[in-house]
């Protein structure tokens, strides 16, 4: 008897040894996933740096900041929308459309604190339009609204511009904001850090913050705990708007200029450094640096690929395989974790 007790001990010993060999494993995976766009960024970093030996020029680093500073804006509004399982597709014609309201402003006022206030106030309201429609509207998606709102914004930038085309012109604090320079960084790489300072601070020191994860991880939860889902939805768009807006300021005052044209295709760029930078569509789990860093990813590819002269369509397929990879990381990640959740549940009993 003894001896059968003891064999069942060493065999439950065994299943116990695989089970946490297997727990390792998943979590070292889990690790590698979460730490990966970092290490891709520092490894795609040096890969260039090999191939092309001017990238690490100050000039050319300067220029990198420079050109993803909109990119990482406007995608640290979209990272709070995904946050909540939601979507805002309109923040390009948005940017577009508050460049034009600026232009239009610059010609009534020369005043930079007017214009920059009226760039800011159309990109709130833009949000505000979405969060309101769809929360209130009882939308089942706001897929719907911000692909209206896209539409709509990018028709009223082109019927509000003078000549349905470029606006030259913006007010000197405006043109030194979006593209000076300070102790030889672009002006706009502070701004960037700026609107990263106040949403960290937002999403991780306030209140809001912790109702917005617990939104995105579970809105039904986050109702019964009394949490005001519906007042939440629509502040986060709102400041998805706002980013937008101040992306505006950056990008006029980099070209001097307001356009309808602009902010093409921005609401793929955003979603795909958010995505690329490691968070996900599932909301409830991610933060700023997810933006940041997938911003600079494509930022450093197309520099890259800039300079090697690579044409403008072959730089666009790179982002669409990339942004394939990082969904499928996704996945993976949803069910590694998925898979520890199991081991963890079997060690306890």
């Amino acid at each position: 008897m003894s001896e059968w007790m003891q064999e069942r001990a060493e065999a439950g010993s065994g299943t116990g040894d695989r089970r946490a060999r297997g727990a390792i494993l998943v979590a070292l995976g889990l690790r590698l996933l979460g730490a990966g766009p970092l290490l891709i960024l520092a490894l795609l970093v040096v890969g260039v740096a090999l191939w092309t030996p001017n990238f690490l020029k100050p000039g050319n680093l300067s220029n990198i900041a420079a050109q993803t500073a909109v990119i990482a804006i406007v995608a640290m509004g979209q990272q709070l929308v995904i946050l909540t399982r939601g979507i805002d597709l309109s923040v390009g014609a948005n940017l577009a459309l508050a460049t034009v309201i600026g232009g239009l402003m610059f010609r009534a006022v020369d005043s930079g604190p007017l214009v920059i206030l009226a760039m800011l106030a159309t990109g709130a309201l833009v949000g505000a339009v979405n969060g309101i429609v769809y929360v209130y509207g009882r939308l089942p998606h706001p897929f719907i609204i911000t692909l209206a709102t896209l539409s709509v914004c990018r028709g009223l930038a082109l019927a509000l511009a003078i000549n349905h085309t470029t606006m030259r012109g913006m007010p000197e604090a405006i043109t030194r904001l979006g593209d000076g320079a300070t102790l030889g960084l672009p002006n706009s790489f502070f701004v960037v850090l700026a609107v990263a300072a106040a949403l960290f601070v937002m999403s991780r020191a306030m209140v809001w913050g912790r109702w917005l994860y617990a939104v995105g991880g579970d809105p039904n939860a986050a109702v019964e705990m009394g949490i005001p889902v519906k007042g939440m939805l629509v502040s986060t768009y709102i400041v998805s708007g706002l980013c937008a807006g101040i992306g505006a300021v950056v990008l006029a005052g980099r070209t001097a200029a307001g356009s309808p044209l602009y902010g093409n295709l921005l609401e793929l760029d955003t979603i795909a450094a958010v995505i690329i930078g490691g968070a996900s569509f599932l909301g409830g789990r991610g933060h700023l640096g997810h933006a940041l860093v997938g911003a600079l990813m494509i930022g450093v590819i197309r520099n890259a690929l800039n300079l090697q002269n690579v044409a403008v369509f072959y730089q666009m397929i790179a982002i669409g395989v990339i942004l394939v990879v990082a969904v499928e990381a996704d996945v993976l990640r949803n069910h590694l974790e998925a898979r520890a959740r199991v081991l963890q549940s079997a060690r306890g009993q």
